[in-house]
């Protein structure tokens, strides 16, 4: 990874500021605020990558590191971060796209097959953009690609370990990255490890009243979704995810999601099956909690 450019000066950092609020005035003069379709311009000059911390064929999307303002006179320019990702198909437009002639580029074709590239017209060929600037060392570190580790937990590793690492770490609700999710009121309950029989009516609860408030407001029965509990969680307050059988949501995986009727299950057979149970999950390479328990276990 680039080092960092140096911060630049506290006047430098004055008239940016005074561009900046200028830039905001003759925007909203010019009736262009979030959420319309006037042009607009990036809020920085220039943009040479530097590196890419990660893509994904599958989501379509990438993420670009790269150095902006370097024509600017400011040292080695600043970070910046740009994420590009390829926006759904907008169904009502797909139609009239394909009645009319279409630009087309023959890629293959055998027998009844074919395939083309096909060039859409600007407005459905838009990319969604995301900016990240001035990007710090602490944004570079987030969006690059680390590679993922697969971890046993045991009982005796999640008290001695786990436990002790979560608890160290300022830990809080982010209410702004949730979905379909029910959230229990009872805060003394941090994961799949607190649970014990004494929560079956509590877990039992969510999975009924959960299936029947999507039936009823969305129509979605019992059978086509997928009610699960995350281990490890994004965060300590437990709380189920409810998605539907056809999304492909983060976080799914066979190492990572629990059914939650297979939770209840597991517990009415045995009350410390996850205390004692050895689990298995996925860590990034720079998660610190994977170093301590890699130490642990070659102890």
């Amino acid at each position: 990874m680039a080092d960092l450019a140096t911060q630049p000066s506290k006047r430098k950092r004055e008239l940016d500021a005074e561009e900046a609020e200028a830039a905001s005035t003759e925007a909203k003069e010019a009736g262009v605020e979030n959420g319309t379709s006037a042009p607009v311009r990036l809020p920085f000059s220039g943009f040479r990558v530097k590196k890419v911390l990660r893509e994904s064929a599958r989501d379509k999307i990438i993420f670009l590191h790269g150095k902006v303002n370097e024509a600017s006179g400011d040292g080695d320019g600043e970070d910046a971060i740009v994420i590009l990702e390829k926006t759904p198909f907008q169904v009502e437009q797909v139609a009239p796209l394909l009645m009319g002639s279409p630009e087309l580029q023959l890629q293959f074709s055998n027998d009844i097959y074919s395939t083309y590239h096909l060039f859409p017209p600007r407005q459905l060929s838009d990319i969604k953009t995301t900016v990240v600037y001035p990007a710090t060392e602490k944004h570079l570190e987030k969006y690059l690609r680390q590679d993922l580790h697969l971890v046993r937990e045991t009982g005796a590793d999640y008290k001695n370990v786990t436990l002790p690492h979560l608890e160290s770490q300022s830990l809080s609700i982010q209410l702004d990255d949730l979905y379909l999710i029910a959230i229990c009121h009872h805060r003394g309950i941090r994961s799949l490890r607190d649970l014990t029989p004494e929560h079956l009516p509590l877990l039992r609860n969510i999975l009924r009243e959960g299936q029947e408030a999507i039936l009823q407001r969305y129509g979605v029965k019992g059978d086509r979704l997928r009610v699960y509990l995350h281990y490890l969680p994004s965060y300590y307050h437990l709380h189920v995810h409810f998605t539907a059988l056809g999304f492909e949501a983060p976080g799914s995986a066979v190492e990572r999601a629990h059914l939650l009727a297979e939770v209840i299950e597991n517990l009415e057979c045995d009350p410390e099956h996850y205390q004692r149970r050895t689990l298995t999950f996925a860590l990034r390479a720079d998660d610190p909690l994977l170093q301590l328990l890699q130490e642990a276990q070659r102890s």
